[in-house]
């Protein structure tokens, strides 16, 4: 069942009795949760019954934290005027906190139909995604008060830019299961270390969910750097030892007890949807439009 929700926050926010649902899309005609079991089938679908400003929206009873789900978006699919609507494909909640399954470089997750863009008309692909994209999970309350952070003024601010993965792989006082983890940066030896340099804040490269790119896969290689957002609210998989997504607040108030700052390297002008020959993940297929800074294709 499902009811009219809240336009309050975008996302999936759970109220101890059910889940609110709300979804930005200022031009499309309708949009269906999706809700799917843990192993990734899905188990039911809902039309947001209710639309305010552009958000639609619509509150589940019963549903839990833990719930996995996504969403499809109807709509025109008029790839000339900048509208990628497509129904068959599944789409990442932007808003989502955590993520879970790989995402699978097979022809379904492209919104147009193989070899159409050779002619630069491209005809709209009804092969089902869901089996190929990342699913979002609906998050509880957190029980982990933040920390306080330093405050240090910026005249006086020292950057030390770091890759979560990339500094902890071999450090000695990490544990193997910690390396390439956000368990490893929050080791006291690793913290005190790079305070010991003189450095005030650490600015951690892209540690968001990103994407392995498909000519890296196609090469056995995977996107180390991580400039390439799948989604902005969710921590990377591959940095969680234990699938918690506290593990990224664990290791903030870690960084902050040991009298340093955080600042996170976000970059918005492009995602893993890439141009309009990428993939239809999330933005592309909820509101291109609205979404991205378009020019005449």
């Amino acid at each position: 069942m499902i009811v009219v929700g809240s336009t309050d926050k975008l996302g999936a926010s759970w109220d101890g009795a059910g889940v609110n649902f709300a979804l930005y899309s200022e031009h499309a005609s309708r949009v269906e949760l999706c809700l799917f079991d843990p192993d990734g089938k899905s188990s039911e679908s809902y039309e947001l019954p209710d639309c305010k400003a552009g958000v639609w929206n619509g509150y589940v009873p019963d549903c839990r934290p833990g719930q996995h789900y996504g969403y499809r978006v109807h709509g025109e699919y008029r790839p000339e005027k900048g509208l990628y609507f497509n129904a068959h494909k599944l789409l990442i909640d932007p808003y989502a906190r955590q993520l879970t399954g790989p995402l699978v470089w097979d022809n379904a997750v492209y919104g147009y139909a193989a070899g159409s863009h050779k002619s630069e008309q491209l005809q709209i692909n009804t092969k089902d995604s869901a089996a190929f994209v990342p699913k979002a999970i609906v998050q509880g309350h957190s029980q982990i008060a933040m920390a306080t952070r330093p405050m240090t003024a910026w005249e006086n601010t020292v950057l030390y830019e770091l890759n979560v993965r990339g500094y902890t792989m071999r450090h000695p006082a990490v544990a193997e299961v910690d390396r390439g983890r956000f368990t490893g940066l929050a080791v006291n030896e690793v913290l005190q270390y790079i305070k010991a340099l003189g450095v005030t804040a650490i600015e951690l490269l892209p540690c968001h969910a990103f994407a392995d790119e498909q000519f890296l896969v196609d090469k056995g290689l995977g996107n180390f750097w991580g400039y390439n957002s799948l989604n902005f609210f969710a921590p990377h998989t591959r940095y969680l030892r234990d699938n918690r997504i506290e593990e990224f607040k664990e290791l903030t108030n870690s960084i902050h007890d040991a009298g340093l700052e955080v600042i996170l390297d976000v970059v918005y002008n492009h995602t893993a949807e890439g141009d309009h020959l990428g993939p239809t993940l999330s933005f592309r297929g909820i509101d291109n439009l609205t979404y991205y800074r378009t020019i005449p294709v």
